[in-house]
């Protein structure tokens, strides 16, 4: 891996731009970093002001970068015109920042969501995103990753305090991929090298190319936390209804939606072997049923357990 790059990074204040960011200057990278809030300063950082919806602020961002890495996005919205705005339009911005100046990489975080636009507003937004990278005049590479996990992360905790509690609510058919969070930024780092090939569309995972059903995720989680847990099948109809009950205790904050229930219900989101990253650039090194353990052990030291 090169050190010493001018790395650009959108999303460096959540959970997989944030492992990103420890990471990059592990590395010996030098860092431009979005920020909607004053941070905390740290050597190597420059934090920038600004959002993707502020053009002059992306412009700033991209100014004397080697590659951009952007991450940010937006994974829940009340209807589909935030995801258009947070994914598509924020993409656009961000690309045409690096463009005008004169960035030599693009590394583009989608999702495996971005393989059935049809099925929810979030994956829509995902495919949209990546056709504007792909037909920009960057150098670039696009990542879908499977569902992350890791320490600091609140989109899995969820199922984490179920498996403590001795059970997993899942929908009963179907199966998964998942990657640990140091192997994506370990993966995203690579890619922000200005050698690494262009055009590459990358499916990520944690090396079980099987990927996982419902039911083995499930017991894996109960593994990590010493407990056994009974998987509970949770049907379709029934998530919806827990939807609608969301919606209507947390309004527009809401994180079990009807986008999102599509979403989870899709039988096969697993990984495409064939768009694995090539062994020469990347593979994964933390196996998965140690990586649950260890997210475990920090969510308890945190209190979020």
């Amino acid at each position: 891996m090169v050190a010493g790059l001018n790395l650009a990074i959108t999303g460096a204040t959540g959970f997989v731009g944030g492992r990103l960011l420890d990471l990059a200057l592990a590395n010996g990278h030098r860092v431009r970093a979005l920020t909607r809030r004053p941070q905390e300063q740290r050597v190597g950082v420059t934090w920038v002001n600004g959002a993707l919806d502020r053009p002059e602020s992306l412009a700033d961002l991209a100014t004397g970068a080697d590659s951009v890495i952007h991450v940010a996005g937006v994974i829940n919205a009340p209807d589909p015109a935030g995801f258009e705005a947070g994914n598509v339009t924020g993409t656009a911005a961000m690309v045409d920042a690096a463009e005008k100046a004169g960035v030599e990489r693009l590394v583009h975080v989608s999702s495996l969501a971005a393989r059935e636009p049809k099925l929810s507003a979030y994956g829509a937004s995902k495919a949209g995103s990546e056709a504007l990278v792909a037909t920009s005049s960057l150098s670039s590479a696009i990542v879908r990753p499977p569902a992350v996990y890791g320490p600091g992360d609140k989109e899995m905790l969820e199922l984490f305090r179920m498996a403590r509690r001795g059970f997993v609510l899942l929908p009963p058919e179907g199966r998964l991929s998942v990657i640990h969070v140091d192997d994506l930024a370990r993966l995203l780092l690579s890619l922000a090298e200005p050698t690494s090939p262009k055009g590459l569309m990358i499916e990520p995972d944690d090396g079980r190319h099987q990927g996982w059903s419902h039911a083995e995720f499930g017991q894996a989680l109960g593994r990590a936390l010493g407990r056994r847990v009974v998987n509970l099948p949770t049907p379709r109809p029934l998530l919806n209804f827990g939807a609608n009950i969301d919606r209507l205790v947390r309004g527009d904050k809401a994180k079990l939606t009807a986008d999102r229930v599509a979403y989870f219900c899709h039988p096969d989101w697993m990984v495409d072997p064939g768009r694995g990253a090539p062994e020469s650039l990347w593979k994964p090194e933390v196996e998965t049923e140690r990586g649950l353990a260890e997210t475990a052990n920090w969510y308890r030291k945190a209190g979020w357990l």
